[in-house]
């Protein structure tokens, strides 16, 4: 097992699968450019650039090219194309019995987060990152891109980013679980639901109305989602809209809402989105998390 705790070697082969969203052959190309410069092997599953409708295939043929890749010994690394939505149309029938033995670190966010949600249940950490449409917009120099190469360089995440008033300062030392807000809330009653207590949560989402924001963080204290966090990472939420008649509340002031009877420390815009900033962020994996009212520091500790 490659651990987060290693680099990924030069010379280990990652894999490129879209086991939801159409994503284009030619859109993939710069990202196996780069990969292939920072000393990598990349093999392609057969959903890249495959379309059936909106998705990279079927549900039979994105589950076969899935399964075939998560069962390979000789892969180390899966990074999925890109997200959009398909993974819990198919995630029941994946048989992780191969994958167990010879675990790979599986790499993506947004959909992906499907994904990363049964992986946490098993507990095998995963990689909250970039995927191969970021390699086109400014290369390996992006900052989210570098993120990711210095994680599979083996360089232990330490990120700090400014403080903000909205924040509302504390520590904690706990696993990272989360991802995309709306997965996490679509997740809610099925077997991934996602297992947050004691643990510092981050969540983004995109293209979303405020009051959906609202409505999935009123599910997700319903379910009890957020009474017993350790911390909640709020990251971006970009290009989102509004109704006719506004919502009237900002992101800030919907989640101090739904979490303002808890004490665990917030901050927000902590980078991870949609968007231009999206730092790589193991989960399953322990951190220091200090908000102050200087700065938020989330610090790699031991992983588990």
């Amino acid at each position: 097992m490659i651990a987060f705790t290693e680099s990924l070697p030069k010379g280990a082969t990652i894999a490129l699968v879209c086991p939801s969203g159409f994503m284009p052959i030619q859109k993939v190309q710069t990202c196996i450019q780069t990969l292939q410069e920072w000393g990598y092997k990349v093999v392609l599953g057969k959903t890249v650039g495959l379309q059936y409708h909106y998705f990279a295939g079927t549900d039979a043929e994105r589950l076969a090219d899935l399964q075939a890749i998560l069962d390979n010994p000789a892969i180390d690394a899966v990074l999925c194309a890109r997200g959009g939505y398909g993974l819990s149309r198919i995630v029941d029938a994946v048989d992780f019995t191969a994958f167990l033995q010879h675990p790979k670190i599986i790499i993506g966010f947004s959909d992906i987060t499907v994904l990363h949600a049964r992986l946490q249940r098993m507990g095998i950490p995963s990689l909250h990152a970039p995927m191969a449409g970021a390699f086109n917009e400014g290369g390996a120099e992006r900052a989210s891109v570098a993120s990711l190469k210095a994680v599979l360089a083996g360089n232990r995440i330490h990120y700090t980013i400014p403080a903000n008033h909205f924040n509302r300062i504390g520590m904690a030392q706990a696993a990272l679980v989360g991802g995309n807000l709306s997965i996490i809330a679509h997740l809610v009653g099925s077997v991934d639901a996602l297992q947050a207590a004691g643990k510092i949560l981050v969540i983004e989402d995109v293209g979303e109305y405020w009051y959906h924001i609202d409505r999935m963080l009123v599910q997700l204290k319903r379910a009890g989602l957020l009474q017993s966090l350790a911390g909640l990472l709020v990251g971006g939420f970009t290009e989102m809209k509004d109704t006719t008649i506004p919502f009237g509340k900002s992101l800030e002031e919907i989640v101090l809402e739904h979490v303002s009877e808890y004490h665990y420390p917030v901050a927000f815009h902590f980078p991870v989105s949609h968007g231009e900033s999206n730092l790589a962020v193991k989960l399953g994996v322990n951190y220091q998390l200090i908000v102050s009212e200087k700065e938020v520091v989330l610090k790699e500790g031991d992983s588990f």
